[in-house]
């Protein structure tokens, strides 16, 4: 359903090291920090004015800013300010203010240099506003500069009569653009032309309505383009945009209808194949994006309407770069409306986004953000400078100005946020959501196993700011029964690396878990269990596994039990804020599946889970969805250009987990509770938009029975989609797979542990963050486990003991270690070589030789003697018969992980 008006995913991946990369690829890959993106995203240190910077040139490694603003200020940290009367020169390498001072003054108003532009020999900067003297030298409203001499032309004297708003300029040629209607007393109305040496005024006539806001000359220099609130120009109609001779201003190309009415043109700016607007509107139906048009020809290339104040472009290496305020981009597949994005780039040959991305506030003044780019170069590196009337660049405190260099990338891409999970003996899926890096779309991650220096793998895959999609590989070198961790780094193409991401654990089954590897065969595309221990990030466990999800404003976690047997857990929602929204953009097909389940004793209802228009905000367009009723009825619906729903005739708010299937196909809508058909409606279709699958909230405006909340108050789990029409066999399969045996595991870390030396047998180790293991000269290592119980109705499947080893160099050691019995009496506080206990056998497990390098290393045991001690306890040593030491953590050591530990894992008999 609309409210009032409505991500792809760009996914390459390449693995290295043993197991198999999952990863689609939907869209072209973005650049990195090569080619096409020039610039990295770190802004550089740089004086700062004290209001807005509108216009901005450079030339010999100076950048020249124009604005209103009466003095600069170093970068903060230091230093005191200089008086700038809306102009300063600026160093292109370091930011500092140069040795050229001018200063834009006016008898009476306000000041302000809105237009900038140098000759093509870089010797003479043009400078246009609203002022009457430069640095004392009268002018009206348009100034020559002698670039060497940082001096005033007194020999160029145009008399503008209003601001001047837009300046290009050839070897003799000034064009303007502005507020005047007259200049040196002769009728030009808003665009005009004087001379580049005197200012005197040339026949060019192109009249316009309403202010010009750009001028931009032709490379060929045959014609002008001409930008701003105009419907006519010479009285004909072409709105906001027109082509004109270059010698006339005769119109070359009018634009009837182009561009709409309440939208205007800002900026223009040219390369050798075409021209580039920025556009503003204000009000509905407005375009706020950009405009690609060809030379010659002058037609469209391309139009990428994302909303958001345009103000100015810049092709600089066939990378369009844009300053805005982009808010919405949801026409051209990319973000939807939201958090502004002020700066952006994207190829010149098309609209989609690169790899690029720094940003600022909207600041003061209008609050649009940035105004103005440019580059300069100095030593052979390239700047790009952007001014305009922001107070904040990526986060920190700047004003006015700030610049990124095409050297010298520092910024680290964040940190992934990393889960495991493991359906069946031998094979884990670590997954994680991709990480964001403002200026490389192109990460390099690597996945450490079980705190291992050296990555047990290395996958690549392409991540944007709005592009955020999974990433998974699979270990298929893990053993049923064994615990293991991972963690995984992210790295850019210069080498920024993130810190590791937090651990994440998991106990490979001994058994096939019956539910979620139902769920997978059945085709899931997305697939929420709700298992992870960290925000904001809700993984993914389809088959595919690039679907993942993101909370917003911390839902419950980890919540138990859940809806089906075994260690999965639930998600909690507080029915007013906390939901889950899809990293992934995408359409739905004709047919689909959503399923989950649920346990709420809420009576302000609310939406469980569907598909919207919108992310972290409330949808436009809003369908395919379940909610609940205040009264605790579970309704289906799917819009047509009328709300279509099914309703169920029972209640099922009473605190208990309920399985409620939604599909939708060639048969119409079906509906199921508990594995049981609640309803069906011959309703083949819904709404076709772009959008995000949501859980735990999300608009329900218009739509029959709306509950008090649209947000959901209670328990979800097992959250699938399918892009299929799932069969009444396979939901009541699923229903009854949710209460199948599956295994437990219980994870028990050492109550003592301690070692013995032969080298100080008088010594107790009881407190020692270490433990050491060598059969010459003599260690030995204690471990005592509380076992639990077995649960009701199972039996002990298997056993690994895990253990860490240190950090100290040469920690692993070529021998075996034997995993043993302690059949005498010891205690962590009292142990010492001389009393210490006898050991037993056999050996209840093994650890061939460990490598050198702090990581967890685990080893099976028997399970007959660790069955035998469940409900009590076991003791057990580790011995040798070697020379070469291990030396391990002990629980004591924060390090360690939580070794010595035990993973039991149980199961039906």
């Amino acid at each position: 359903m609309r409210r009032s008006r409505g991500l792809a995913v760009s996914l390459a991946l390449s693995l290295t090291g043993t197991g198999a990369g999952l990863g689609i690829a939907l869209a072209p890959q973005a650049a990195a920090l090569t080619p096409p993106v020039a610039f990295t995203a770190d802004a550089l240190s740089t004086w700062q004015p004290n209001g807005v910077v509108w216009a901005l040139a450079e030339a010999g490694g100076q950048v020249f800013a124009g604005g209103t603003f009466s003095t600069v200020r170093p970068p903060a940290g230091g230093g005191s300010e200089q008086q700038a009367v809306n102009f300063v020169a600026l160093d292109a390498a370091t930011g500092a203010p140069t040795s050229c001072k001018l200063s834009f003054t006016i008898a009476s108003g306000t000041a302000t240099v809105r237009a900038l532009a140098l000759s093509p020999d870089k010797s003479t900067l043009y400078a246009g506003g609203y002022f009457g003297a430069v640095n004392g030298t009268a002018v009206s409203s348009l100034a020559a500069i002698d670039v060497a001499s940082c001096t005033v032309k007194t020999s160029f004297r145009p008399a503008f009569a209003a601001t001047v708003r837009a300046l290009a300029v050839t070897g003799d040629t000034v064009y303007a653009g502005g507020d005047f209607l007259t200049v040196a007393g002769q009728p030009r109305q808003r665009f005009a032309a004087v001379g580049a040496t005197d200012g005197a005024l040339k026949p060019f006539t192109a009249d316009a309505d309403e202010p010009g806001r750009a001028v931009e000359v032709t490379p060929d220099g045959e014609n002008v383009v001409l930008g701003g609130d105009f419907f006519t120009v010479n009285g004909t109609n072409s709105h906001a945009l027109a082509v004109v001779d270059a010698t006339s201003g005769a119109l070359t190309k009018a634009y009837p209808g182009f561009i709409e009415t309440n939208s205007v043109v800002k900026d223009i700016a040219t390369d050798a194949t075409g021209f580039y607007t920025a556009n503003e509107g204000t009000g509905g139906g407005v375009f706020d994006g950009r405009i690609a048009l060809d030379l010659p020809g002058f037609g469209q290339r391309w139009r990428d309407t994302c909303l958001g104040a345009t103000q100015a472009v810049l092709p600089y290496q066939n990378v369009l770069y844009s300053a805005s305020h982009a808010h919405d981009c949801a026409a051209m597949g990319e973000f939807p409306d939201g958090q502004r994005h002020h700066l952006l780039a994207q190829p010149t040959t098309g609209t989609g986004k690169l790899g690029w991305a720094p940003d600022t506030n909207d600041g003061i003044g209008e609050g649009i953000g940035p105004r103005v780019m440019t580059v300069g170069s100095k030593n052979g590196v390239q700047y790009l400078w952007v001014g305009g009337e922001f107070t904040t660049v990526n986060g920190a405190a700047q004003q006015g100005l700030t610049r990124f260099a095409s050297t010298g990338d520092t910024g680290a891409p964040t940190v992934p946020v990393a889960s495991a999970a493991s359906f069946r003996p031998g094979e884990v899926q670590v997954r994680w959501r991709s990480s964001l890096d403002l200026d490389d779309s192109a990460l390099t991650y690597r996945i450490y196993r079980n705190g291992a220096a050296t990555p047990i793998a290395t996958v690549t895959a392409d991540s944007l700011f709005f592009k955020r999609p999974q990433v998974s590989w699979t270990d298929t070198t893990v053993a049923a029964g064994q615990s293991y961790t991972y963690r995984v780094t992210a790295t850019d193409a210069a080498g920024n690396t993130s810190a590791l991401s937090a651990t994440a654990g998991v106990t490979v089954p001994t058994g096939t878990e019956s539910y979620p590897s139902q769920v997978r065969a059945d085709g899931a595309q997305l697939y929420w269990r709700y298992d992870d221990a960290i925000l904001p990030y809700a993984a993914d466990s389809s088959a595919g596994g690039n679907q993942n999800g993101v909370h917003m404003n911390a839902p419950a976690l980890r919540q138990t039990p859940g809806a089906v047997s075994g260690a999965s857990t639930a998600i909690g929602f507080n029915g007013t804020d906390s939901r889950i929204y899809a990293d992934k953009r995408q359409t739905v097909g004709s047919a689909y599946t959503v399923e989950t389940w649920f346990r709420t004793n809420t009576t302000r209802g609310g939406k469980l889970f569907g598909f919207g228009s919108n992310q972290d905000r409330g949808s436009y367009q809003y369908d395919k969805h379940i909610y609940m009723t205040n009264d605790g009825r579970v309704v289906f619906g799917a819009y047509t250009g009328v709300t279509r729903t099914i309703t169920t005739s029972g209640a099922y708010n009473d605190n208990q987990w309920h399985h409620v299937v939604a599909t939708q196909g060639p048969g119409g809508m079906t509906l199921y509770v508990d594995g049981v058909q609640r309803g069906t409606l011959a309703v083949t279709t819904h709404e076709n938009y772009s959008g995000y699958w949501h859980a735990g909230g999300d608009s329900l405006g218009g739509w029959p029975d709306r509950p008090t909340s649209e947000m959901w108050a209670g328990q979800l789990d097992e959250s699938a989609v399918y892009p299929t029409v799932l069969s009444a066999a396979q939901v009541q399969n699923h229903y009854a797979l949710a209460t199948a045996p599956a295994d437990s595991v219980v994870q028990v870390t050492a109550a003592e542990d301690t070692y013995a030396n032969a080298g100080a047998p008088a010594t107790n180790y009881g407190t020692s963050s270490s433990l050491a293991v060598r059969g010459t000269s003599f260690y030995a290592s204690y471990l005592r486990f509380d076992l639990p119980a077995a649960p009701a109705g199972t039996v002990l499947k298997s056993a690994t003991l895990s253990v860490k080893t240190s950090t100290t160099s040469g920690a692993g050691t070529t021998d075996t270690v034997s995993v043993v019995p302690v059949t005498g009496s010891w205690s962590e506080g009292g142990t010492t070589y001389n009393n210490r206990p006898a050991l037993g056998g056999p050996a209840l497990g093994a650890y061939p030789g460990i490598p050198d390098g702090s990581a967890v290393h685990t080893a099976p045991l028997t399970t007959g003697p660790v069955a035998g001690a469940l409900g009590g306890s076991l003791a057990l040593a580790l011995s040798s018969s070697g020379t070469d030491a291990l030396w391990l953590w002990s629980s004591e050591a924060q390090a360690g992980e939580g070794t010595p530990q035990l993973t039991l894992t149980f199961g039906a008999p």
